[in-house]
């Protein structure tokens, strides 16, 4: 498990060198979890499913993130729709 303080690092680093060029185009990246040096991020907004998407996480974020927090070995986007957007949609659906 990850410690607090190594998450606030990765959140700093997306915070000050990531986000705001993925909010430049109508995205966002969220931390999903980080186990034994492993970072797996999610795409948000316009970036979620995005062909370039794994592109942006392997050649920014994965840089920026390795560079400043040495205990990230990995960042690994996660794609598809997530527990969240199901819960929604079958909520929504119920509603019809």
């Amino acid at each position: 498990m990850a410690s607090s303080a190594t998450i606030e690092s990765i959140e700093r680093v997306l915070d000050s060198s990531v986000r705001p060029i993925l909010r430049g185009h109508g995205g966002d990246i969220g931390v999903v979890s980080f186990e034994e040096g492993v970072l797996k991020v999610r795409m948000q907004g316009n970036c979620n499913n995005c062909p370039s998407a794994v592109a942006d996480v392997e050649q920014l974020a994965a840089t920026e993130i390795q560079a400043a927090v040495p205990e990230v070995k990995r960042v690994v986007p996660v794609t598809g729709v997530s527990d969240e957007l199901l819960e929604m949609a079958r909520a929504l659906m119920k509603n019809r």
